[in-house]
């Protein structure tokens, strides 16, 4: 029989003096910040405490299983292999390169096992972007699959192949120790990268600290749950997984605390496709999913659901991008596993959510985004960084153990992110309301956000101005009902009128394939200035 406990009663016992998850205020990196009192300091002491999940299925994809005793035998092969084969050592950066695959999370685990930094690069990268990469990072290594060892391979970077390397790899050395290193808590453990702001992507350095304070979060809601009358074993819970392993979503948020919670990971390989996953869902009861909105909207128009079990599913969430609330009302409608919807908010830079609303908060303030995360401090700030109070409109800036370090090699984007006293600048507007609760009335700067994936404007409007018949241009968002926008430009040509294919091409050598725009205005009317010389972009959308 279950009983349910008062929930203040219960975060108090969790979070109060002497509780599991008790935080403390200590220096970090000369700011006073909270920070678990009972916390691993590195995260090799994961993968090695995972042992104990035995024969628990840490990782399940349609065609195949690991378990924990597995998974943890495989890595430590891996790594023995990558330190001394390979020559990877504490510090050295290891690319992986890859789609999502059980040998993605392996080659992850034993490159950050090893105290070195495993750099997530995306996938979708094109050959420059991959170029860029490279040089910023100086990789010693790359772990890559078929598709994208060329363009690593053309900078004079080492390739071990993930469909062939890897596998014999983790099986060449059985009898290997489990890694460890001597690491400090704030050493550099991840590489992810964001789109640039100023043209170029940026790679946020997240340290072994700020991922282990991310698994004592997971684990605490975890507890919470139990405490609450859910009578389901943390361990029996199982998340599936959808969103590129070069997201916080899936790798932060998903893959690494599970490792601690001894829970599985259903890990759906390939492109997004309903029914597949839906038959994922049911195969490994799937109890947990996170999903962007185009996924859910994506979901909606499919006709399969009928066909299986989806039962199982009881926890369902929107995350990586904003969603409407039209949206969520149809999705509550329609979905069964959807009628319980939370919603939250976060970004690469904070490593896992800033705040979550819950179903509650939903019901009561629609398009809230929610209170805080527990340990996450947020404050709505003036354009001279002043204070303001709850239902004044200012920046989203947010201090805690999870922010990042800062950009890799890059002091002057760290420093107009990361101000005084540790306070992060989201660069987002919204308000606090009387409760706590956040709200966002716009995202970043004119920030594009298609199916998830974050683009820059001035990212794509660096390329295209290199052509030799575009004068100028200017890069914006266009509402999409299934990627929730797509991009579109117009562009002011000279006397030669380029083809909207040559301009695509022209991108499409550059760029990511998502970052092309789909929607093209040509014109020779200059974009409007103002007096400052900067594009009124309202006034050029005024004309489009």
């Amino acid at each position: 029989m279950t009983s349910t406990q008062d929930p203040m009663a219960a975060y108090a016992r969790l979070v109060g003096p002497g509780g599991p998850f008790e935080m403390v205020e200590e220096d970090v990196r000369g700011t006073r910040l909270p920070v678990y009192r009972n916390r691993a300091k590195a995260l090799h002491e994961i993968l090695a405490d995972s042992v104990k999940h035995g024969e628990r299925t840490y990782i399940a994809t349609a065609d195949e299983r690991v378990t924990y005793a597995q998974h943890a035998q495989r890595v430590s092969s891996l790594a023995h292999a990558l330190a001394e084969v390979h020559g990877v050592k504490k510090g050295d950066r290891v690319v992986i390169s890859a789609a999502n695959t059980i040998e993605w999370v392996e080659s992850f685990w034993a490159v950050v096992s090893l105290g070195a930094v495993a750099v997530a690069f995306n996938a979708w990268w094109s050959d420059p972007e991959v170029a860029h990469g490279v040089e910023l990072t100086t990789p010693v290594l790359a772990i890559a699959d078929a598709k994208r060892t060329a363009a690593l391979r053309q900078h004079g970077l080492p390739v071990l192949s993930i469909e062939a390397d890897v596998p014999t790899l983790r099986a060449a050395h059985p009898d290997a120790p489990l890694p460890s290193a001597d690491v400090d808590e704030d050493d550099p453990a991840v590489l992810i990268f964001t789109s640039g702001t100023s043209g170029r992507p940026k790679g946020a350095t997240h340290s072994h600290r700020n991922l282990l304070a991310v698994i004592e979060f997971h684990r605490m809601n975890d507890e919470l749950m139990a405490a609450f009358g859910n009578p389901m074993d943390a361990r029996d819970r199982s998340y599936l997984l959808v969103s590129p392993l070069f997201h916080i979503a899936s790798l932060h948020n998903l893959v690494v605390p599970r490792l601690a919670t001894g829970s599985k990971v259903a890990l759906h390989l390939g492109a997004f496709d309903v029914e597949r996953i839906y038959a994922l869902i049911e195969k490994e009861r799937v109890t947990n999913w996170g999903a962007v909105p185009t996924m859910a909207s994506r979901m909606l128009d499919s006709t399969v659901s009928d066909k299986y079990d989806l039962s199982s599913l009881t926890a369902f969430s929107l995350a990586s991008a904003p969603s409407s609330e039209s949206l969520k009302q149809r999705l509550r409608d329609n979905l069964p596993f959807a009628t319980a919807l939370v919603d939250s908010y976060g970004m690469t830079e904070t490593c896992t959510g800033v705040a979550t609303a819950t179903p509650a908060d939903l019901a009561e303030s629609p398009g809230t985004l929610g209170r805080p995360t527990y340990g996450v401090q947020v404050e709505i700030r003036d354009p001279l960084d002043r204070r303001l109070g709850p239902g004044e409109e200012g920046e989203v800036c947010v201090r805690s153990t999870y922010n990042m370090l800062g950009y890799w090699r890059n002091e002057e984007a760290t420093e107009s992110t990361i101000r005084e006293d540790g306070w992060l600048h989201t660069g987002d507007l919204g308000e606090l309301d009387e409760q706590g609760r956040l709200r966002l009335s716009s995202r970043r700067s004119d920030l594009i956000i298609r199916g998830g994936e974050n683009v820059y404007p001035v990212e794509i409007e660096n390329v295209l101005t290199e052509h030799p018949d575009v004068v100028e241009c200017m890069v914006f968002g266009v509402p999409h009902d299934d990627l929730g926008q797509e991009v579109s430009v117009v562009v002011v040509h000279g006397e030669t009128i380029p083809t909207v294919e040559d301009l695509t091409a022209y991108v499409k050598q550059a760029l990511a394939y998502y970052k092309v725009p789909s929607h093209w205005h040509l014109t020779t009317r200059p974009l409007v200035r103002n007096a400052t010389g900067k594009v009124a972009r309202a006034a050029v959308l005024a004309d489009v």
